[in-house]
């Protein structure tokens, strides 16, 4: 008996199935990831967060540089769970800074009023 195509129809349909849902599955490199987490490291970095968070901005950079030796190396789910991190804890970094510099310019503001004040009731004065 020669065999025919509809012998082979059913394992074709079941190698189509297969590499399909293997195409559907994969997820493209992590590239945008790793561009979002250098521009949250490089926002967090002109927010002067090397000074007012040093150790966030510091774990997104240590992080950011994993998720970047894990994509060379061809490791794209760790390079990208990891450049997701850096850019929560440069994002952290960043809202920490704006924080600090918020609470300093509030200080400013309210010690010039204070002063204001005090030279106003000294003008009222006798």
């Amino acid at each position: 008996m020669n065999p025919s195509f509809a012998h082979f129809r059913f394992p074709l349909l079941v190698v189509f199935l297969i590499c399909a849902l293997g195409a559907c599955a994969s997820l493209p490199p992590p590239t945008q990831e790793l561009a979002n987490a250098q521009q949250a490291v490089t926002r967090a970095d002109g927010a002067d967060a090397s000074q007012h968070a040093p150790d966030q901005l510091a774990t997104a950079r240590d992080a950011l540089g994993r998720a970047q030796a894990a994509m060379a190396a061809g490791k794209e789910d760790d390079a990208r769970r990891m450049a997701l991190a850096a850019a929560a804890e440069a994002d952290l970094a960043y809202a920490r800074s704006r924080e600090a510099v918020t609470r300093a310019e509030l200080a400013q503001r309210q010690a010039e009023v204070a002063e204001l004040r005090r030279r106003l009731q000294l003008e009222e004065g006798p």
